[in-house]
């Protein structure tokens, strides 16, 4: 479904991405693990659009997205969840949401597609007419998840998700992670809970200072000694 090959990223004189290669088979959750400043955002990002790499490829259901804006991307089934949610703070939950389907012109689609939400998220419900500034950061979570599915993504992308949130809600919000999936929706996960990240992968890559140095199954990665010392506390 998306195939990332020999992508290379510069930051000015400084490459952030060094020849990686990934692969997102449809229906399945790929986990990207590594440390602070490993590259992990900046790969999403070129992967939306938003960042234009060096070199390499970026595919999507076999059509090359690499020069492709970020609108069209959108519109072709790849939504981003960013890093810290970035929710509109001062618009309300619903008018949130709705800019989550500004792309789109069905409003009959986009109703049903709220309502989902409502029945997936009852907390945004609850709080339909709160600024968003006013909900938790679990909520906002929530919110910024729903605002996505809005757009009706064939693949989601899941930028820390888990930041800053108690490990009870963080245990809430992986298990809507593999419900969205069971639903039908591909995700590529970013995460640096390396555990819950692994448990729930099909397919799983570390990155390292802008390479990926070991891929396999979420399960092979969670079982392996590098990943346990690296990033599992031994």
């Amino acid at each position: 479904m998306l195939v990332i090959n020999d992508l290379n990223v510069h930051y000015g004189v400084i490459q952030a991405l060094k020849g990686v290669s990934i692969e997102v088979k449809e229906g399945e959750i790929v986990s990207l693990i590594g440390a602070n400043g490993a590259g992990k955002t900046t790969l999403l990002h070129s992967i939306s659009g938003i960042i234009k790499s060096t070199s390499g490829t970026i595919t999507f259901e076999g059509k090359d997205i690499t020069k492709d804006n970020a609108r069209d991307i959108v519109v072709s089934g790849v939504t981003q969840v960013p890093e810290g949610r970035r929710i509109f703070k001062g618009m309300t939950v619903e008018e949130n949401l709705l800019m989550g389907a500004y792309l789109r012109k069905d409003k009959d689609g986009i109703t049903k597609d709220m309502n989902s939400v409502y029945e997936r998220f009852p907390r945004l419900k609850e709080r339909l007419k709160q600024k968003a500034e006013t909900l938790s950061g679990g909520e906002q979570q929530m919110l910024a998840m729903g605002r996505a599915l809005m757009a009706r993504p064939k693949i989601l992308l899941l930028d820390e998700p888990s930041m800053g949130l108690s490990p009870l809600l963080v245990k809430e919000i992986f298990k809507i992670i593999t419900d969205i999936n069971k639903q039908g929706t591909t995700i590529l996960l970013v995460e640096q809970n390396a555990k819950m990240a692994l448990s729930v992968a099909n397919h799983a890559y570390v990155l390292e200072t802008g390479k990926i140095v070991l891929t396999g199954t979420g399960q092979e990665l969670l079982n392996s000694s590098e990943v346990k010392k690296a990033y599992l506390g031994g």
